[in-house]
């Protein structure tokens, strides 16, 4: 613990951490606003699962090309303007009803327009802080931004059940302009100045290790958004059940996160910790109770952020600095289509076979996500005790006073 707390000593990364971690609360609950919200005017899983899937297919096709923007035009300049669509789209959903194709268009273009908060807090992080508190710093990250899953969907499921679905939407909409307003406001997102990157888009894809972490990735985020739906399916909408066993999936993350942040990332690093993931959501299929889903969802939980963390420091020590954005775009692609797709099964099988099928599609997905890192443990580098920042770029880069 003393390692993290001095990281939070370093100067700025106290405040940006916690800018960043408001600035995206709001995903944290949208996608349960939008189940409910979906579910409560149309009355079916499935079209919730529909809308769910084309919110992330527009944050999906949006992530390393925003991302790369930050190169061209700037964080602040590409930050704001996506915010701002953002936020006209969210109010839409929340207060207009369409019909499953209109709610479907509506989400596609709001996720386009999701602010590319992580990948620019994850490029500024190395300018910040020495090489060997790179690593603990991304564990740090990985494991606070639980706190986005473990407060926001009981903030949503308390306010959905007690006040109503469009006001669960609105307090989202708040955190998002507040929180995006508060990251801008940051004095690191001046004085770090992403490079244009001389190569093509995609061509990052080529490296292994942002291949593998968009691959993990993908199928990690897809179950756990099979488990989100499968959770509120089981518990319903008239109480509070679902957003605690969210919570206590996301407390087994932070402690994960926490506890296995400071161990060396192996080549196999990847695949253990997702065999924890696969093995929690697995029992987590025998039976549906409150008290066994939580149990099984905090130990899946352990492996959750220690995962990301390692996806997210393989790409660092992978990739040249000026292609850093684009390739933590692409992990995010990655992540967003996983849980498009987790979204959009989930919810189809929880019409078919009851909540029970949500939980058959997350096993799958965190069976698949095991055997992927296993299988190309050899694409992920051995940083133990190597300095996990990007390569530096062949000419200098300005970083303004």
């Amino acid at each position: 613990m003393k390692s993290y707390l001095d990281l939070l000593k370093t100067r700025g990364v106290g405040r940006i951490m916690a800018a960043q971690l408001t600035a995206r609360f709001p995903f944290g609950m949208l996608s349960l606003a939008f189940l409910l919200h979906i579910e409560r005017v149309h009355d079916s899983y499935g079209a919730a699962g529909l809308v769910l899937a084309a919110l992330s297919v527009g944050q999906a096709i949006a992530g390393p090309l925003t991302s790369r923007w930050m190169g061209v035009w700037g964080m602040r300049p590409v930050i704001l303007l996506t915010g701002i669509a953002a936020a006209i789209s969210m109010g839409t959903i929340a207060f207009i009803e369409m019909s499953v194709i209109g709610y479907m268009a509506v989400g596609f273009i709001g996720g386009l327009s999701t602010p590319p908060v992580q990948p620019a807090v994850r490029t500024i992080y190395p300018k910040m802080v020495n090489s060997q508190q790179l690593t603990p710093l991304f564990s740090l990250d990985a494991s606070l931004q639980e706190i986005i899953w473990v407060i926001g969907p009981v903030v949503t499921t308390f306010v959905a059940t007690q006040i109503g679905t469009v006001q669960a939407i609105g307090v989202a909409l708040v955190f998002l302009v507040g929180g995006t307003a508060w990251f801008l406001a940051s004095p690191e997102l001046g004085r770090v100045r992403i490079p244009r990157s001389k190569r093509k888009m995609g061509t990052v894809l080529r490296k292994p290790p942002v291949l593998l972490a968009t691959a993990v990735g993908f199928l990690l985020v897809g179950a756990c958004a099979a488990v989100e739906a499968g959770v509120v399916a089981t518990f319903g909408h008239g109480g509070p059940a679902a957003g605690l066993v969210l919570a206590i999936f996301s407390i087994g993350s932070l402690v994960g996160g926490l506890a296995l942040g400071h161990i060396g990332i192996s080549p196999w690093a990847l695949a253990r910790r997702m065999l924890i993931v696969f093995v929690g959501m697995a029992l987590a299929t025998l039976f549906l109770d409150f008290w066994w889903l939580s149990a099984m969802l905090f130990i899946a939980g352990i492996g959750l952020a220690p995962a990301l963390a390692v996806m997210f420091s393989i790409v660092s020590a992978s990739v040249k600095f000026s292609d850093t954005a684009e390739a933590y775009g692409w992990v995010g692609t990655g992540q967003l289509i996983g849980a498009a797709l987790g979204s959009a099964l989930a919810g189809f099988l929880i019409d078919a076979y009851d909540a029970p099928g949500a939980f058959w599609v997350a096993a799958a997905f965190a069976f698949l996500g095991f055997v992927v890192a296993a299988v190309f443990h050899r694409a992920s580098p051995d940083l133990r005790g190597r300095d996990a920042s990007p390569i530096p770029d062949t000419e200098p880069i300005s970083t303004l006073a």
